[in-house]
């Protein structure tokens, strides 16, 4: 997996701080997770806000506030065209 393009440090979680983080793909689905690999659209999320109960697989909030950030700094990188060419769906 690269380089994440939204935070330095991939060792603690993204939303809590706590170590040991999991790295979730922002944009997923088989063709999608690969595009975030490629485009390090990743992030470091603890167990609970991953997997758990409030994490952002089951939290439309917090799923939403992730893509939101990564489209944000996708299109510092490259532009909007790009991220609709590539995703299809604004997320700002």
């Amino acid at each position: 997996m690269g380089k994440s393009i939204i935070t330095d440090d991939m060792s603690q979680c993204l939303i809590c701080g706590r170590p040991y983080p999991e790295w979730h793909h922002c944009m997923y689905g088989v063709a999608n997770r690969k595009l975030a690999d490629q485009y390090g659209l990743i992030v470091p999320l603890c167990v609970e806000h991953h997997r758990g109960k409030t994490g952002v697989h089951q939290c439309r909030a917090l799923d939403l506030g992730i893509k939101q950030l990564a489209q944000s700094k996708f299109e510092e990188h490259y532009s909007r065209e790009k991220w609709m060419e590539l995703f299809g769906r604004n997320y700002i």
